[in-house]
């Protein structure tokens, strides 16, 4: 394991609102230039909603912490687009190995991250289940019920939920914004990348918060076309975040990742 650099706090930039539609653009122009891998995250994150969807309906309090469950590991599941993205800026040709390099270099890095998030996503999910399941008074039978409940509910059980939910996602999204494309990019610990992203986040509260819901609505438009907008949204949103890190980390003092860590 490559030791990390003794005393190098990456400085972190100041970026206003604005940047968000140039994120957006580069994240576009990623997508259309990649082709295919980027297409084929797209699908596999369409297909992987489906199959979670469905299994959730089929035991309905898994439903909400299942699908807000998934926004906690989906950072980690855009490694691959991170890699691409960072093979377009640097001007060479991508090819679908580069997916399969990115994590063979940071392998135990973004093995142990991706373990931690999908721990996270599962508690989560127990949490939610467990809620609902001692405190929901109303009989559900279905997801028709379900949505009733939400709708016209009487007590504070949902708007309970609502906050634990708000909090794990903004906590997530505190340690994941820049963490995973920075493990990717550089040879550098997950705490380090974790504390960078956890600074980012703090010197650019508005401009992030504003970032998080763009990604929530960009993530509730692929739920309501019955995720068929993963197919695009997912990889631009991944190479869109690429630029992000980009944008809001200084790196030129750290090593970049050559090896597997």
């Amino acid at each position: 394991m490559n030791p990390e650099p003794q005393g190098i706090v990456p400085p972190i930039r100041e970026v206003t609102p604005k940047a968000i539609t140039r994120w957006m653009s580069l994240g576009w122009r990623d997508f259309r230039q990649v082709g295919w891998p980027s297409l084929l995250h797209g699908l596999i994150v369409a297909g992987i909603s489906l199959v979670i969807v469905q299994i959730a309906l089929l035991f309905w309090p898994l439903l909400p912490g299942a699908i807000s469950g998934y926004l906690v590991v989906g950072p980690i599941i855009a490694t691959g687009l991170y890699a691409l993205s960072q093979k377009q800026e640097s001007g060479q040709p991508t090819r679908p190995a580069d997916v399969f390099n990115a994590w063979r270099q940071g392998s135990r890095c973004l093995l142990k991250f991706g373990l931690l998030l999908v721990s996270v996503a599962t508690a989560w999910v127990l949490v939610s289940v467990i809620l609902f399941h001692f405190f929901v008074s109303v009989e559900i039978a279905g997801p028709i019920d379900f949505l009733r409940y939400v709708f016209m509910q009487d007590d504070h059980t949902f708007l309970l939920w609502t906050v634990l939910a708000g909090l794990v996602a903004a906590v997530t999204f505190a340690v994941t914004v820049v963490s995973v494309p920075m493990l990717v990019d550089r040879n550098v610990t997950m705490r380090l990348a974790i504390r960078t992203s956890v600074r980012a986040v703090a010197k650019n509260p508005v401009t992030m918060a504003t970032w998080a819901l763009v990604i929530l609505l960009v993530t509730g438009l692929s739920m309501a076309t019955l995720m068929i907008g993963f197919i695009v949204l997912y990889p631009v949103m991944g190479h869109a975040s690429w630029h992000v890190y980009r944008d809001l980390v200084d790196v030129s003092q750290i090593p970049p990742r050559t090896q597997a860590d």
